[in-house]
């Protein structure tokens, strides 16, 4: 689920946030990869588009530098 650290960490976060009955991460497989329950596959997708545009630099377009 996971490629690379960072997005491995806001996972585990994201997870630990939960009440301990609806945690999702399965196993901690290395340090890139996780089992998650199925059921939070399309949740986790969507968090981590959000989470990936969030952090994500978007240089000025040029007509803002005017």
């Amino acid at each position: 689920m996971c490629s690379d650290v960072p997005t491995k960490e806001f996972i585990l976060s994201l997870n630990d946030s939960k009440p301990t009955n609806e945690r999702f991460v399965i196993l901690d497989l290395d340090d890139t990869r996780l089992f998650v329950q199925p059921t939070v596959v399309e949740w986790l997708e969507k968090r981590l588009k959000e989470f990936n545009e969030e952090n994500t630099y978007q240089p000025p377009r040029r007509e803002d530098m005017r």
